[in-house]
């Protein structure tokens, strides 16, 4: 059965959004900024179906960007695509940054992301998908042996993205198989904030 899958992407300074219709066509939406991503992200979910012609109900799956990325925008993501998951009881895919940068791209690549700090996020996909790394900027010729390499701190031979980052979450979420697990942050380093006296809330697996 054709899906109709709404995904979301918070993880950087942007709400990103793509809607996969069941006959293969895809409506997109990015608006960059620094904050307020909590405030617009759901206006903008509901924009998007408008523009469709769609309601809630109509979804069949969602997909949700989980990092690595900015420690309270991917939470942002998460914690919608599951409330939203449970209240329309479909299932919610979770989707790396990096395996949505890859999609669509000649393998094997490797994607090399900028981390900030002098440091990058690196993951190999080929025949294999090897294990995503944070790594000092310094130390990439040792790992980057693939013949294709994309990303934002892959340099001048990265390959352009295939398809928008929210569209290739939505593309990537309607070929899995279910059950998938509920989807989590994907972090690879922790907050760059100093942690709140209170105790955080739990996010349950």
């Amino acid at each position: 059965m054709a899906e109709t899958v709404l995904a979301f992407d918070t993880s950087a300074a942007h709400c990103a959004a793509a809607l996969l219709l069941p006959d293969g066509r895809v409506l997109t939406r990015l608006e960059p900024m620094e904050k307020g991503q909590a405030e617009r992200l759901m206006p903008l979910l509901e924009e998007l179906l408008r523009e469709a012609g769609l309601g809630w109900s109509d979804l069949t799956r969602l997909a949700v960007g989980t990092g690595p990325g900015n420690f309270t925008g991917v939470r942002i993501a998460v914690a919608a695509a599951r409330g939203l998951a449970l209240g329309l009881g479909i299932p919610a895919v979770g989707i790396t940054r990096l395996e949505a940068l890859a999609y669509g791209l000649p393998r094997p690549i490797t994607v090399v992301e900028d981390a900030r700090r002098g440091e990058v996020y690196v993951q190999g996909f080929g025949t294999e998908t090897s294990e995503a790394l944070l790594m000092d900027s310094s130390d990439l010729a040792h790992v980057v042996e693939t013949a294709h390499v994309t990303g934002s701190a892959a340099g001048p031979a990265a390959l352009p993205a295939a398809v928008p980052l929210a569209e290739a979450m939505a593309r990537l979420a309607a070929a899995r198989d279910l059950p998938q697990p509920r989807p989590a942050p994907f972090y690879l380093r922790g907050a760059d904030a100093a942690p709140p006296s209170d105790p955080p809330p739990v996010i349950l697996p």
